[in-house]
């Protein structure tokens, strides 16, 4: 359980600007030891655990990302403090559907993107859908609208396989650090 210090470290600095941050690649064998220890012991999550606010700390982004940009993103890279994105999911009371939302706030401009989303157990996946957007500059909304095809999308979304969706895959939740491989293979951490 090393490895759940080297997550907490890297929220804490990202979050709280406290402790040293551990170095991306020490981050990521963390990531990747968090993730070989749910494959053992096979953790089941629920939907209320995801439940609230997370923010974005390290990514490695994914394979083909890794392979395009080489070094630069294989050891992963810590998020810079004053961009924030975070992730916020909201489950319907005593079902695995729930709506997600994920706000890109630089400063006074904040694009927010939302959608449905649904989270099958065991595997602790949770797929979802964005089909809506929000961008704001403070407090003026300068555009809302739908994407993606919207309400048609969302109609769909719950019907539709998750080999065809966007997820993530998570493998370790905690009180205040979560962490999933995507769908196209990169590792994210989430703190709160």
């Amino acid at each position: 359980m090393n490895y759940l210090l080297s997550l907490q470290q890297a929220v804490s600095w990202t979050l709280k600007k406290q402790e040293e941050k551990p170095p991306s690649d020490q981050l990521v064998l963390a990531l990747v030891a968090a993730e070989k220890s749910s494959r053992q012991t096979k953790p089941s999550y629920t939907p209320q655990q995801l439940k609230g606010t997370w923010r974005l700390c390290f990514i490695t982004g994914t394979k083909q990302a890794q392979n395009k940009a080489g070094v630069v993103l294989r050891s992963g890279r810590y998020l810079p403090r004053w961009a924030m994105i975070e992730l916020t999911y909201h489950p319907a009371k005593a079902s695995t559907l729930g709506t997600i939302e994920n706000a890109i706030k630089l400063g006074a401009i904040n694009l927010t993107l939302t959608g449905p989303a649904k989270f099958l157990s065991p595997k602790n996946i949770l797929a979802f859908d964005f089909t809506q957007i929000s961008i704001t500059l403070g407090n003026v909304n300068l555009y809302q609208g739908k994407i993606r095809g919207g309400k048609e999308s969302e109609e769909k979304f719950y019907e539709e396989k998750v080999k065809k969706q966007a997820f993530f895959t998570y493998f370790l939740i905690e009180n205040n650090v979560i962490a999933a491989r995507g769908r196209g293979g990169g590792l994210a951490l989430w703190g709160r």
